[in-house]
Formats: C-alpha cells, sequence, structure tokens
C-alpha cells in the first residue's frame, strides 16, 4: 500500500510472510467447530495506538497510512502532556526534565527484530554526526518502548546494548501501559498489532526547548542533515535567548556555519559566513574611518579661516 508523502511504516515481516499468515488464518477459521474472532471489515484498517491494549483490539493488519500521517502532523506546535516514565536504570523520569533544550523523540518496541533496530543504527550514527559539531550537552534524545508491559527498562537496558548505543545524553523510557494510548496521541504516533508484531509510523519528533513539537521526521534511515538542519536552528536560536557572553555568541556563529556534507555524512564548517561577516566588519570600519576623516579635515579647515 502506498504511504502519504514522507511516510513509512514498519513491518517486521516479508511479504511472503503476511501472505502465509493470512493463508493460515483463513484456513483455521474455515475449520469447523473452530473459535472465531471478529476483525476489520475487507478493504478496511483499523489504527490502534496503545500497546496495553492492542492484545483485546480486534485484528488489524494494515494501518491507514493517510490517517496516521495526518495525525502526525496535526500534533506540531503542540505540548505533549510530562507524563513520568522509567528509564533503561529503573529510574523514574518526567518529560519536563528534558526541557531547556531540544530533544528528539521516538517510539520503539524491543520484540521488532528488523526494522526498529535499523532505525535506532540510524539515529544513532545521525546523533553521532550532530554531537560532534553541535556538542553533547547541546539537545538530548528519547526513546520510548510503547510495547508495555514487555518493553520494561530491562528490555530497553538490553535492546539499546543490542544496538550498541550508549550515550549520555539519550535515554530509553518505559511508560505505564495505561498511558500509552495518551503518550501516542500527543506525539501523534501510531500503531496497529499485527500477526507477529507491529506495524507503527517511523518519525522523530523533534521538540524545542519549551517541549513543543517543532517538526517530525519520517523514515528509516534517519540522517544528520534531515534531523540535523531543524536541530541546528532551535540549538542557535536557544542559544541566543539565553547568552551569557561572548562565548555563547561564538558558539551561536560556530553552528550557523555548519553544514551538512553528504560525502562524508558529517557537518563541517561553512566559511561563507565569516567571509561575510569580515566584510561587513571591514566596511563598517571603513566608514568610520572616512567620517573620522572628515571631520577632522573640517575641523583643520575652520581652524584655518578663523587664524
Amino acid at each position: 500500500m502506498a504511504g502519504a508523502p514522507g511516510h513509512r511504516v514498519c513491518r517486521p515481516r516479508s511479504r511472503v510472510l503476511r501472505a502465509g499468515l493470512f493463508a493460515l488464518l483463513a484456513l483455521f477459521a474455515a475449520v469447523p467447530g473452530s473459535p472465531t474472532r471478529a476483525g476489520p471489515a475487507p478493504g478496511q484498517s483499523q489504527v490502534v495506538q496503545s500497546g496495553a491494549s492492542a492484545a483485546a483490539a480486534p485484528a488489524a493488519f494494515a494501518l491507514d497510512q493517510e490517517a496516521a500521517f495526518a495525525l502526525s502532523r496535526s500534533v506540531i506546535g503542540t505540548r505533549p502532556v510530562a507524563r513520568v516514565m522509567r528509564d533503561q536504570d529503573g529510574r523514574e523520569v518526567s518529560l519536563a526534565e528534558f526541557r531547556g533544550k531540544p530533544l528528539l523523540v521516538n517510539f520503539i518496541y524491543t520484540g521488532c527484530f528488523q526494522v526498529c533496530p535499523t532505525t535506532s543504527r540510524a539515529l544513532n550514527g545521525a546523533v553521532k554526526a550532530m554531537r560532534e559539531r553541535f556538542g553533547s550537552d547541546q539537545f538530548n534524545i528519547v526513546s520510548i518502548g510503547f510495547d508495555q508491559p514487555t518493553d520494561s527498562p530491562a528490555s530497553l537496558r538490553i535492546y539499546a546494548g543490542q544496538q550498541r548505543i550508549d550515550v549520555s545524553n539519550w535515554r530509553f523510557l518505559s511508560p505505564r501501559g495505561e498511558d500509552v494510548p495518551a503518550l501516542a496521541r500527543d506525539f501523534g504516533f501510531s500503531y496497529t498489532r499485527s500477526p507477529i508484531g507491529f506495524d507503527h509510523t517511523l518519525q522523530v519528533s523533534i521538540l524545542d526547548a519549551e517541549g513543543r513539537i517543532h517538526r517530525q521526521v519520517y523514515g528509516d534511515a534517519f540522517g544528520a542533515d534531515s534531523l540535523g538542519e531543524p536541530l541546528k536552528q532551535l540549538i542557535a536560536g536557544n542559544m541566543l535567548a539565553d547568552t551569557q557572553g561572548l562565548d555563547d555568541l561564538i558558539g551561536r556563529v560556530r553552528i550557523l556555519c555548519s553544514v551538512y556534507d553528504p560525502l562524508t555524512g558529517k557537518y563541517r564548517t561553512d566559511y561563507t559566513l565569516y567571509v561575510e561577516l569580515a566584510g561587513g566588519i571591514t566596511f563598517v570600519l571603513a566608514m568610520l574611518w572616512f567620517a573620522l576623516s572628515e571631520w577632522r579635515n573640517r575641523r583643520r579647515s575652520r581652524r584655518m579661516a578663523m587664524g
């Protein structure tokens, strides 16, 4: 099924396996005396936004991508509720603790064996490139395990280790099962249970320093360019608002002068702005020197006329 523009869906299974499962379910339903379960009508799909309640919900084998994309876009500009979750070490963490700096948020489930790990590794690569340029203390990252109670702090810790993610400003959070539906709605995240896992939107929500959703970035191969550009603007703006001295201004100029290099997958310095700044300063100094010279000449002329 074709997706909405810029929108990807995680399907941790092959088309052949899915077809086989459908055939097996159909065969099982046709056996006399076998139990049946109501499901969506042919051609329909159901979006389930709760890992806790998905097990009791009617089977839904395809995510309504248009509805999911519309939901994702609708929350831009809103502020998710600061719910309390537990991190991979079992400590209670509120989303409010991350305010003051830009924040990247994505959803995963630890039982995924293909797409979620691939996405996490791609995000890790992008984060490393951005940390090298912007610094490790300029933004935070959060991955939320939505399949509760399976995605416990211990499971998330193991998952992070398997993906070789060891970043000080990256937390893996396990919400309470009853909070998952509202948490998903807050971030515009959609998912539906499948016979062997979940279909779900692949997105990273970029929040500003006040905790508002600034942008949604879609896909399963997040690059430093797609995440770094909006993050760069948020960091620079935040540094300008909290400027304490010359060092902050220099840091802001350094970030604004960073450009993504597709050949290396990293950020490098663009000296264009430095040249423009130097040219502007030179022009201002030249005008000041000209004005001072004119003032001195006129003063000298008046003295000579009076003498």
